[in-house]
């Protein structure tokens, strides 16, 4: 066996990884149904005897996938260190990560669609979702407690409110792009567009939760 094979095989982590990586792009263009495993096996470096020994299977490797996407995501969020920052710019500094980061991995946006299309059955079986998923909300909530503390939010300033909001203005601009322009045309989806539209859902979120300035009497 070469070297590189060798290596290869006692590397179980990037094993994983490389079948993963294959498995989200098969997945993400042909949704679970019609995801095959031998064109998930043909996209990676090992065998699907491999596949089968890691994920057990189809519907475990699809899980593994989906898992896997949030635990990304929510890293990613992790690591914006929003802890040192005010809480209106901590809040701008989310929103614009979330935009982006959709923008720039619409197959996320496809795997969330085609689990909604399952009616979230693959989801529910992933024991540790609600954990990962806890974490962009324990973000929120500390941003929250701080800006009403301070008095710059308003009272009822909602974590999973905030949550929403974020992931429904974002999210629609990539899994509707392409009927919207079909039916609307692309002015919105230039590189220029793109970053005036994500400003406009910052200010929007802020505008959300920020008290109002109320004129000095």
């Amino acid at each position: 066996m070469p070297d590189r094979a060798r290596r290869w095989k006692q590397d179980p982590a990037a094993v994983k990884a490389d079948i993963l990586a294959a498995a989200r792009r098969e997945f993400a263009a042909n949704g679970f149904a019609g995801a095959r495993v031998e064109r998930i096996v043909e996209g990676t470096k090992t065998s699907k005897r491999m596949l089968f020994y890691y994920f057990g299977g189809k519907e475990g490797l699809y899980r593994a996938v989906l898992a896997d996407a949030y635990e990304q995501i929510r890293a990613q969020e992790e690591a914006l260190d929003l802890g040192g920052l005010e809480p209106a710019e901590a809040l701008a500094k989310l929103v614009r990560f979330t935009f982006d980061h959709h923008r720039a991995n619409p197959d996320f946006i496809r795997l969330v669609m085609i689990e909604n299309i399952h009616h979230g059955r693959h989801l529910a079986e992933i024991p540790q979702i609600g954990d990962t998923n806890r974490a962009v909300i324990d973000q929120l909530e500390r941003i929250c407690a701080e800006g009403i503390a301070s008095g710059l939010f308003r009272d009822d300033a909602s974590a999973i409110a905030l949550h929403w909001q974020i992931s429904a203005l974002s999210f629609f601009n990539v899994s509707n792009r392409v009927t919207f322009e079909i039916s609307f045309g692309d002015a919105l989806f230039t590189e220029s567009a793109q970053i005036g539209m994500r400003e406009q859902v910052v200010n929007s979120i802020l505008g959300s939760v920020l008290n109002p300035v109320l004129p000095e009497e």
